[in-house]
């Protein structure tokens, strides 16, 4: 059988004449491909946020957030929404408990700790009660998000009666993290290392000085929403207006 010859290239003088023509693209006018969204329609221009049926969970926490600035709000409770510590010392402090934990850690596997009473972080409210009143607790982590707030809203007060240090931080979640649980409402630290104690001793002289010995807390909220201003700065100008008639008629 013969073998298959190959056909030979298309010259490119002839290739460049059978090429369709280039479509010429007119250069006034931009190509903008609309978007659509779901169900075929393009997507509103105003912010739809306020109609969106969000979560229960997420309604009930934004009520909540509204009634605390709407309400007047008593200073044991105003404490927990506008006292809580800044991110430099929680920084600090959350180092310190990651350290202790990470030594009850190595205790619980079995390896060798240089020390002979276990530092390990307690936490649950009823033990922090009897460390604090037995005066065995040397720091209180209170978190600012329980729910009911009644479970630690006397907790502050009985610290600053037995003069431990306390301090609040933001989410109960990072406690719990601190000893192995989905949340906990407080943490008492009872003992720390030699060589932690410096660092130690200034957490606890700053939390001192800030909740302990602070200034007294007063009442928070009753902030009023934008329509309740706008009506007040209605009236006080037309109060305003009406005291200057009367003047200028006097």
């Amino acid at each position: 059988m013969a073998p298959k010859r190959k056909v030979a290239p298309v010259p490119a003088a002839v290739a460049k004449k059978n090429a369709a023509p280039a479509k010429q693209v007119n250069p006034l006018y931009e190509k903008r491909p609309r978007t659509f969204g779901l169900g075929g329609a393009p997507p509103p221009k105003t912010d739809l946020h306020r109609f969106v049926k969000w979560p229960k969970y997420v309604r009930l926490q934004r009520q909540k957030r509204v009634l605390s600035m709407r309400l007047k709000v008593p200073p044991a409770i105003n404490q927990f929404v506008t006292k809580t510590i800044d991110k430099n010392q929680a920084e600090t402090l959350f180092k310190l408990l990651l350290k202790l934990k990470a030594e009850a850690e190595a205790r619980a596997a079995g390896k060798e700790v240089d020390k002979k009473k276990p530092i390990v972080v307690k936490y649950g409210i009823n033990h922090i009660t009897n460390l604090v009143e037995s005066g065995k607790a040397q720091m209180v982590v209170i978190a600012h998000d329980v729910d009911p707030l009644e479970l630690v809203v006397w907790l502050p007060a009985l610290c600053k009666k037995m003069g431990v240090p306390y301090c609040i931080v933001k989410c109960k979640a990072r406690l719990g993290a601190v000893v192995h649980k989905k949340n906990a409402t407080a943490l008492a630290i009872t003992a720390v290392k030699n060589e932690d104690q410096r660092e130690f001793a200034k957490l606890a002289e700053s939390f001192k000085s800030q909740y302990n010995e602070g200034a007294r807390i007063g009442w928070g909220g009753h902030i009023l929403g934008p329509k309740s201003q706008h009506k007040h700065k209605k009236r006080e100008r037309a109060v305003a207006r009406e005291l200057a008639q009367r003047a200028t008629v006097a």
